[in-house]
């Protein structure tokens, strides 16, 4: 029992709310039909009904309420079948191929749709066909019932359709994911056309029929209040010798409509015109005008819902009781068809409407849409732009979300094109460095033969001189040479000493190069630096060097303050060779903030660089020094910048007007 229970649980659970749902539409229409169909009081759920139709009103309801149910049963199971099938998938999804759960998942799409339309159109169109069969007839009274049973089965199914969806959607979300190949799609207006049609729909008939029953309730008091009183007038005023009397007398009430007729029921019971032929009542009307008519003012009833009905007085001639009635239709074909027009007027406004609004909505999500996709195929975040906020609503919100997304993935893109860079600089300047050391130590142990057979030599040639002072070898000349070699080595060591120097601090070079300690500064100390360590260059050069702090000079740096005062030097270096000795020049140097960046430029008014040396700048390493230069200095400066501060290096310059270089660090 547990296993069968688990097996249908869905099925159940969706029986069980259109069990619910039912319960609560029997006892709307047990209370509903009467009193929209003007069911005459008295007539039903009483032995009147059951005498008359061998069934009351209540086992009527009861009927109808478990045909629908039978309905809602066999197309929910029908149409869920495949749940049945797949009752494992959630529990073993990889015995399934991506193929069956795609049919799974598209069939939990389509399914509410389905039995959402079979099950309002089966149980309106079956109740019609068996009242038309019942009254033999197809009358407004019939389309009246359509019209109830289909509003309030669409207002019950589409709440049922609802739920539905819910269930689904909870299984929805514990399918195995795909990337949907094979998906059935749908679109926004097809739901809301769905959810929202309906109920416009069900608006729209139930109040034309509420208005159309409080209209049928009015004129048919009307009408018979006024052919009553023509009757109890006709009684009044006219005195009757015999039948054909009454009969010729007859002829002179007035019927205000073609449609309606004189009666005159007999003692027994035969019913007649007033030509004197038979006519044929229902055995409704009949039983109601003898059993029920005198205690509602001689008003008589054709059926249940239908609107026909009768005014009847009671005329006795020589003891013979005659009952006289006018038999009257409350409203006429013409008002069906008003009402009919009036009704498909406003459907198709209302589907104009919808599908305008279903549009907007629909523009409004593919917009949206539309630009995660853009946003998931392209990665240049160069040509990302917002969206534009037309809306102050849920749709506004989520343009308002959309554009935090983006700004967040355009900052991650940016910042994680920024760590590549980084990155790379980092194995450059690392590469770089351990070339430079690998030289380093290539060109020190030949340098540092040099200097030890400098030293060998010294020691030789001193030697030698003294042996130039034994008496018995006296050679001015050779202590000239002695001398000389003497001077020569001194400068060999001397030069050696200078290029051992120079390759200890290419070394120690290479080594900061690859320094990843992360050491807080201040904008202040970092200033202070420079100007002392290019005071006597900027001396030698007779060059102002102009600094302007734009920012508070306790404002922290986070790297190592030796390799950014290196980097400003070489630039403020570069800066002064560019004037070309010129004498009395200034190099600007300003430090500002902008956004969470520090700005440091180094500006000078010298002749600027040309555009292909622009272009290839920070790129490869060039120089507009000549043989004077190597372009090696600004290479590493860049590389510095970029690996060891996570910032960046621009140029601006023109020929004739002089160059800009522009250090960037994150603050």
């Amino acid at each position: 029992m547990k296993k069968f229970l688990e097996k249908y649980k869905i099925q159940f659970k969706l029986l069980l709310a259109l069990t619910l749902g039912l319960i609560v539409l029997t006892a709307i229409y047990y209370f509903l039909i009467p009193t929209i169909l003007n069911y005459p009081k008295g007539t039903y759920a009483t032995n009147f009904q059951l005498e008359v139709e061998n069934t009351n009103y209540l086992s009527q309801v009861l009927s109808i309420a478990f045909a629908i149910f039978a309905v809602f049963a066999i197309v929910t199971f029908w149409k869920t079948r495949f749940l049945i099938k797949y009752s494992d998938l959630l529990k073993n999804p990889t015995n399934y191929s991506i193929e069956e759960i795609n049919y799974v998942r598209n069939k939990l799409f389509t399914a509410p749709y389905s039995i959402l339309v079979l099950n309002i159109v089966i149980p309106s169109i079956a109740l019609t066909v068996i009242h038309a069969y019942t009254i033999h007839q197809f009358s407004i009274t019939t389309l009246k019932l359509f019209i109830l049973v289909f509003s309030l089965m669409t207002l019950y199914v589409t709440s049922v359709f609802i739920y539905t969806c819910n269930v689904f959607k909870k299984i929805l979300i514990k399918l195995p994911y795909d990337n949907t190949t094979g998906l059935k799609k749908s679109t926004l207006k097809k739901r809301l056309f769905f959810n929202i049609l309906p109920l416009i729909l069900i608006s729209i008939l139930f109040t034309s029929l509420l208005g159309y029953s409080l209209v049928s309730i009015k004129t048919g008091n009307s009408v018979f209040e006024t052919y009553h009183n023509t009757l109890y007038y006709f009684k009044k005023y006219n005195t009757f010798s015999s039948f054909s009397d009454l009969l010729q007398k007859l002829q002179t009430i007035n019927i205000t409509s073609k449609d309606d007729f004189l009666f005159i029921k007999t003692s027994d019971n035969d019913y007649l015109d007033i030509n004197g032929e038979e006519i044929q009542v229902s055995n409704f009307f009949h039983k109601y005008l003898n059993e029920l008519s005198a205690a509602n003012d001689g008003r008589v009833y054709e059926y249940y819902g239908i609107d026909c009905q009768g005014a009847t007085i009671d005329i006795e001639i020589d003891g013979t009781i005659y009952t006289i009635g006018i038999y009257f239709s409350i409203l006429s074909i013409d008002v069906l068809i008003y009402f009919s027009i009036a009704f498909i007027i406003l459907v198709l406004i209302n589907i104009i409407i919808l599908t305008l609004f279903a549009e907007s909505l629909s523009n409004d999500i593919n917009i949206i849409s539309n630009s995660f996709m853009d946003m998931t195929k392209n990665t240049d975040t160069s040509v990302m732009r917002p969206l534009a906020l037309t809306s102050n609503d849920e749709f506004g919100n989520l343009i308002i979300s959309y554009n935090k997304i983006q700004e967040l993935t355009k900052h991650n893109v940016e910042q994680l094109h920024d760590n590549q860079e980084t990155l790379m600089e980092r194995e450059r300047l690392a590469s770089l460095g351990q070339l430079i050391g690998g030289i380093a130590h290539n060109l020190k142990t030949p340098i540092m033969s040099i200097s030890g057979a400098a030293e060998g030599l010294t020691d030789l040639v001193k030697e030698y001189d003294t042996s130039i002072s034994d008496p018995e070898v006296n050679d001015e000349d050779h202590h000239e040479i002695a001398k000389d070699m003497l001077v020569w080595i001194s400068k060999i060591k001397t030069h050696t000493e200078y290029m051992s120097d120079i390759i200890t601090a290419v070394k120690g070079q290479a080594v900061t190069l690859t320094n990843e300690e992360d050491i807080s500064f201040t904008v202040g100390e970092l200033i202070k630096r420079v100007d002392i360590l290019m005071k006597h260059e900027l001396k030698n050069a007779l060059t102002y060097l102009n600094i302007s702090m734009k920012v508070n000079e306790s404002t922290i740096i986070h790297g190592d303050v030796n390799s950014l005062v290196q980097v400003i030097n070489n630039m403020i270096s570069n800066s002064i060779q560019a004037y070309g000795g010129k004498t009395e020049q200034t190099i600007d140097l300003t430090v500002e903030k902008n956004n969470h960046k520090l700005i440091i430029s180094i500006k000078d008014y010298g002749p600027g660089m040309p555009k292909n040396v622009k272009d290839k700048l920070f790129k490869e390493m060039i120089t507009t020094k000549g043989k004077n230069g190597t372009g090696l200095g600004l290479y590493m400066s860049y590389s510095t910048i970029r690996a060891h501060f996570n910032g960046n290096i621009t140029v601006e310059s023109e020929e004739g007007k002089g160059t800009t270089f522009y250090i960037i660090l994150p603050l």
